[in-house]
């Protein structure tokens, strides 16, 4: 007979519903640790296979919310979930059991997500003389492949450049179809990157927002992102001044980390459903970040001067908590003084609310804009149903992105001089 480990699940639910999941998920794994295998006799020593050692696929921003997973995202084991021994399944299983219990009777109605394409949908047609090529990029640091989307009918020009960081369990085509992000660079005339995690990196394809190791810069993943960024401006006709960074959830936070670690190469940033640079460092500290927000006491990196910002965040986004989105645009400003507040309010023609507080430097322009989406969840505002995690009746955050960009000077004459140290 097979002994099976004792979960107190009344315990655990008490400690979800109180914000603790870091704790909660604590209780599980002990419990865990307290049974003997499934599959052969407890030993004193792991085998050598089974000997911990550095997993970069152990996140806690890995599985997003859905019917099964509940309210938040969650971990399974670094060879995903069919590769968890049967004890840990079993106990992941009735974690998500009673997280979609209490999702159902807590969860606000406007937190809600559209399922989107299958992973295996290949891409959308594009438009003649367009191109969406797959490309890769190899550097000390790794190699990750991405796609660029190349406008038709501007062969020469000096084009901005978007780059675009899908959440977790994305892929470029489907990030790409649902911000409808290609549309636009046909519309305007701009090249779109989408750099894609790797499942080796992370089982669930989530940027590793909250490693330490991956929040600096000229290592990890800010690295090779950067390093994408760069070869495609050697390789295509790209203004260096219009150089931009954007992302949603993990690929949000992602972004934050590289308008930190980068901010000589991004002229602004974009943050839908993200969190600050540094808003944790392990997977405790995560949860907490996603629940709570960051700590006061993190200061995040300093810099001189500001990193032009925009932030989408629905106030019923129950998977990072909206504050998240009130510190990227702090952290993005520390130490500059922003001369005028501007809010506003409307709501777009799907019927989502929103607040909207823009702040300007001494010469009029916006270099820090709030969009506070009321109603919305964890998902990109005015998106494709063609994409997964999407709100298609918020306001149009990609269009709105673009404008903020391009509303930014290019950094190499922006008059502070020592804005880039």
């Amino acid at each position: 007979m097979i002994a099976r480990p004792k979960i107190d699940m009344q315990e655990a639910t008490r400690l979800t519903r109180a914000g603790r999941l870091g704790e909660a998920m604590a209780l599980l794994r002990g419990a865990l640790a307290s049974g003997p295998s499934p599959s052969r006799p407890a030993t004193s020593e792991a085998s050598p296979a089974e000997k911990p050692g550095p997993d970069r696929s152990a996140c806690v921003d890995m599985v997003p919310p859905s019917p099964g997973t509940g309210e938040t995202w969650t971990s399974p084991g670094p060879g995903g979930p069919d590769a968890m021994p049967a004890g840990r399944s079993q106990a992941r299983e009735a974690f998500h059991g009673f997280l979609d219990r209490l999702r159902r009777r807590h969860a606000p109605a406007g937190d809600t997500v559209i399922p989107g394409r299958p992973d295996d949908a290949g891409p959308a047609p594009v438009p003649g003389g367009a191109r969406f090529d797959e490309c890769a990029y190899t550097e000390q640091a790794g190699r990750r492949t991405y796609k660029l989307y190349i406008p038709g009918g501007r062969a020469g020009q000096a084009l901005p450049l978007v780059v675009m960081l899908h959440g977790c369990t994305q892929s470029p085509d489907d990030f790409a179809a649902g911000t409808r992000m290609n549309e636009l660079a046909e519309e305007q005339g701009f090249l779109v990157a989408y750099p894609e995690q790797t499942r080796s990196a992370n089982a669930s394809r989530c940027w590793n927002w909250f490693n330490p190791g991956d929040q600096g810069r000229d290592g990890g993943e800010p690295a090779l992102i950067a390093g994408i960024t760069r070869q495609i401006m050697r390789e295509h006709p790209v203004d260096p001044g219009q150089v931009y960074v954007a992302g949603l959830s993990a690929g949000g936070a992602a972004a934050a980390i590289m308008g930190a670690a980068y901010p000589d190469l991004y002229a602004a940033v974009g943050v839908h459903s993200g969190l600050a640079c540094g808003a944790a460092s392990d997977m405790v500290s995560a949860f907490t970040a996603m629940r709570q927000g960051m700590p006061s006491a993190s200061a995040g990196p300093r810099r001189s001067g500001i990193v032009p910002t925009i932030v989408f965040h629905g106030d019923r986004d129950t998977t990072v908590n909206p504050v998240n989105g009130d510190q990227v645009l702090a952290q993005a400003a520390a130490g500059s003084k922003l001369l005028r507040t501007t809010v506003s309010r409307g709501s777009a023609q799907g019927g989502i609310g929103y607040t909207c507080t823009v702040r300007t430097d001494d010469d009029g322009r916006p270099m820090s804009e709030h969009w506070l989406l009321h109603g919305a969840g964890h998902a990109w505002s005015g998106g494709s149903p063609a994409g997964s995690y999407t709100e298609p009746r918020g306001p149009d955050a990609s269009r709105e992105m673009m404008r903020f960009f391009q509303q930014q000077p290019s950094p190499k004459r922006h008059k502070s001089g020592s804005r880039y140290q």
